[in-house]
């Protein structure tokens, strides 16, 4: 049997697999960025893909607890965008 690893959203806290979450990743440098492959370097944090997880990280400021740094509300604008691409399929 194969192991299937296991993540927790950081937005409703529900663990899921792998999957099924989205990948963030803050680089200091760079900001945060959506990773596809899951290998990209820096500090990791999920968020469902389906759901209105994405929309709600802003209003929770989720991300700010997860990266321990304040995030900028464009930055969460444009970070749901890209996670609501992802959760219907466009990219």
């Amino acid at each position: 049997m194969k192991h299937i690893p296991i993540r927790t959203c950081i937005v409703c806290r529900q663990q899921k697999e792998r999957d099924a979450l989205v990948r963030l990743v803050f680089d200091g440098d760079c900001g945060i960025a959506v990773d596809a492959t899951g290998k990209l370097p820096g500090r990791g944090a999920y968020v469902c893909k389906e759901g209105d997880c994405a929309s709600s990280a802003r209003k929770k400021r989720s991300l700010d607890r997860a990266f321990k740094t304040k995030i900028p509300d464009s930055e969460y604008v444009k970070i749901a965008e890209e996670i609501n691409a992802i959760g219907n399929g466009n990219r």
